[in-house]
C-alpha cells in the first residue's frame, strides 16, 4: 500500500454531497424487496451490479429510481441510512451533509413523514453511537415542475428542526436552475440554506443562474464552471465551495479519464473544491475510494489532500463550534502524519 493511500484512509473526512438513496447497495435492495414482497427485475445481486453500467446521467437515473421502489417503510429508510453511516464511520468520516429526494417517494405513495422519520432516526443514532454528526438537505427533482417542488417545500415547513436546507438534483440538461427561482426564493425566506446541482452535464450558464437567481450557498458539482474564466473568478471571489464527485464524474462520462479530472486545476485556481461520493452504491466508491482515485490519477500531494479536507470543513453548514471540533481533529492528524 502506498504512503498516500494510507494517509487518505487515516484522514478525518467530511462528506457534503451524498444522495442517501444512492447508497442503496444491491444486497440491501434484495433484502428490502423480500421484506416488502416487491418484485424487482433482477434475479441476483450480480444482475443488479451489471445494470450499473451506464453511459450518462439519464441512464443512471432510470435504474436509480427503479431501485428506490423497494423503500417503503420508516424502517427501510432507517436501515438505508444506518448502512451508509456505519460504512463511512469505518472510513473515518466524521460529519456528513446528506441529500434525500422526497418526491421520489411521495410520488409513489410513501408519506413524507415516513421518509423523514426513518432517515433522521438513523442520523440521530449515528451521532450517539458512531460520533458522526450530520445535517439533512431536501432536494427537488428538477425534471418535475416548480409547482410540484413548491408543494414539497410546503410539506417540509413543519420540520425545519430536522431539515437544514434545500437542493436541486436529477436530470440537469433542459432543466435550468431558473426554472425553480420562485421556490428557492420561498425556501430562503423560510430560513433554509440553499444548494443546487449545476455544471455537471449542464453548461456554465446553469452555474451562473444557480448563483445569481437561486442565490445558493454552495455549488454541487460545478465542473463546467472552469469553461468560463469570469465564472471561475467569481466563485473564488465569493468563496463558494464546489462539492466535487470524482468517481461519479468518471462513471457518468462527465470526465473520460481521471487523469484529466479538473480537481487539481480547481485547487490551483483557488476554488474551494471538496471530495465526495455522490451515489456510492452505483458509482463504485465511497469517500476513501474517491480520494484515492483522484489523488493517484492527478498526483496530489499530502498538502493537496489536507487542503481538500480543510475546504470540506469550511464548506459545512455547521456552527463555529462544530467546525472547530473537525478542524482540531484534522490538524491533530496533520501534525501526527507530518
Amino acid at each position: 500500500m502506498s504512503d498516500i493511500v494510507q494517509f487518505i484512509r487515516d484522514l478525518p473526512k467530511v462528506e457534503l454531497h451524498l444522495h442517501i438513496e444512492g447508497s442503496l447497495e444491491p444486497e440491501l435492495m434484495f433484502a428490502l424487496a423480500q421484506r416488502n414482497k416487491i418484485d424487482i427485475p433482477f434475479k441476483s445481486v450480480e444482475e443488479v451490479r451489471a445494470a450499473y453500467d451506464f453511459g450518462n446521467l439519464q441512464d443512471f437515473l432510470d435504474i436509480y429510481y427503479q431501485g428506490m421502489n423497494v423503500l417503503r417503510t420508516e424502517q427501510d429508510f432507517y436501515d438505508l441510512t444506518w448502512a451508509y453511516l456505519t460504512r463511512v464511520a469505518g472510513e473515518n468520516v466524521q460529519h456528513v451533509e446528506i441529500f434525500f429526494d422526497p418526491q421520489g417517494h411521495t410520488g409513489r405513495g410513501v408519506a413524507f413523514e415516513t421518509v423523514l422519520d426513518g432517515i433522521t432516526r438513523a442520523l440521530d443514532d449515528g451521532k450517539k453511537k458512531l460520533n458522526v454528526t450530520s445535517k439533512l438537505i431536501m432536494c427537488f427533482l428538477r425534471h418535475l415542475s416548480e409547482e410540484d417542488a413548491m408543494q414539497t417545500l410546503a410539506q417540509a415547513l413543519p420540520y425545519k428542526d430536522k431539515i437544514l436546507g434545500v437542493g436541486l438534483d436529477s436530470s440537469e440538461v433542459g432543466h435550468p436552475p431558473s426554472k425553480f427561482a420562485r421556490v428557492f426564493e420561498k425556501a430562503r425566506a423560510e430560513g433554509f440554506l440553499l444548494v443546487a446541482h449545476a455544471g455537471e452535464e449542464g453548461p456554465p450558464e446553469y452555474v451562473w443562474e444557480a448563483i445569481d437567481q437561486l442565490k445558493i450557498d454552495r455549488i454541487d458539482h460545478g465542473n463546467r464552471s472552469l469553461e468560463d474564466d469570469i465564472l471561475s473568478e467569481r466563485i473564488v471571489q465569493d468563496g463558494m465551495a464546489l462539492t466535487v464527485c470524482p468517481l461519479s464524474n468518471l462513471k457518468l462520462c462527465v470526465v473520460k479519464d481521471m487523469q484529466k479530472h479538473p480537481l487539481k486545476k480547481m485547487l490551483d485556481l483557488g476554488i474551494k473544491a471538496t471530495v465526495n461520493s455522490d451515489d456510492p452504491a452505483y458509482f463504485g466508491g465511497y469517500m476513501n475510494d474517491n480520494y484515492i482515485a483522484v489523488a493517484t490519477a492527478l498526483g496530489l500531494s499530502k498538502q493537496d489532500i489536507l487542503t481538500l479536507a480543510r475546504n470540506s470543513i469550511e464548506a459545512t453548514f455547521l456552527d463555529d463550534a462544530g467546525k472547530k471540533r473537525l478542524f482540531d481533529n484534522l490538524e491533530a492528524y496533520a501534525l501526527k502524519a507530518a
